[in-house]
């Protein structure tokens, strides 16, 4: 297990207007924490806030079947008899 902070190995220099140095400084202090860490959470935050969301099979599949571009039903169930007959096969029966 792993005590005390990360080690860090990556220096920085980036100049600030003097609002967001004092803005900065000002989270720093009320989260007891450094301006680097002040830096690092909100990075991290931005990061989360702009991923894309997942997104959700059982939508994307709804919408497939609602714009039409879904698969013939004729075409599908001639491909689940083909599949039928292939697994008796298969099995040997």
């Amino acid at each position: 297990m792993a005590y005390g902070m990360k080690t860090m190995t990556h220096r920085t220099t980036f100049a600030l207007d003097g609002t967001t140095a004092t803005r900065l400084r000002r989270l720093a202090s009320i989260w007891q924490v450094s301006q680097a860490e002040v830096v690092r959470r909100a990075v991290a935050q931005a990061e989360s806030a702009t991923a894309p969301a997942k997104p959700d099979p059982i939508a994307m599949l709804k919408e497939l079947h609602a714009s039409g571009r879904g698969l013939d039903p004729a075409k599908a169930e001639a491909y689940l008899a083909e599949v039928r007959e292939d697994r008796k096969h298969w099995r040997g029966l």
